[in-house]
């Protein structure tokens, strides 16, 4: 039963890593999709939170709408941060943001696909190009995510065969805020 707006939920939040580049190719994309990537300069910051509803609402991320809009651009426009959305068909289907500005570490802070295009392997490619640009960065030592059991069961499974390995997890409570949607 899914939870419903003023539930309060536990959930498990599993942060992984990953020490080096891949050693094996990017998965390729799917024959004949109709997607191009593209990165966002100086987005502003109804785009990413469009993109953020698109591929988070249906996990009740919700955290975001918490920050102000100067501290959201103050992130986006930061020339450590990329936001990439994968245009399918000419929409934006899916997205991903990578976060260097730790020394030595690059953050995978978001990362999705509209639910209308899970099933045809476009997030493996994607998370495969998301590890690419994310290694591609001079200074990379390690690379970052996180998911919790609130997201698509399949996040984490995708990204340890991206090659993340998980490092820790911690439990956490939230109030759902919105009621699903998909």
């Amino acid at each position: 039963m899914s939870p419903t707006p003023g539930d309060e939920v536990s959930y498990v939040v599993t942060w992984l890593e990953m020490t080096r580049r891949p050693s094996a190719p990017p998965a390729p994309l799917p024959m004949n999709a109709p997607v191009s990537l593209m990165r966002a300069v100086r987005p502003p910051v109804a785009y990413f939170l469009y993109l953020y509803d698109m591929v988070g609402a249906a996990y009740h991320w919700t955290d975001r709408h918490a920050d102000s809009a100067e501290a959201l651009r103050a992130w986006l426009h930061d020339d450590d941060v990329a936001l990439f959305a994968m245009l399918h068909d000419g929409w934006p289907g899916g997205f991903f943001v990578l976060d260097w500005r730790e020394a030595g570490r690059c953050e995978l802070a978001y990362f999705g696909l509209a639910e209308q295009l899970h099933g045809r392997g476009l997030g493996k490619w994607l998370l495969g190009e998301a590890v690419r640009m994310g290694w591609d960065r001079e200074g990379v030592e390690k690379m970052t995510v996180n998911t919790c059991s609130l997201d698509d069961p399949r996040a984490l499974p995708l990204y340890q065969r991206a090659g993340f390995e998980p490092v820790r997890r911690t439990e956490a409570t939230r109030i759902i805020a919105s009621a699903r949607r998909g």
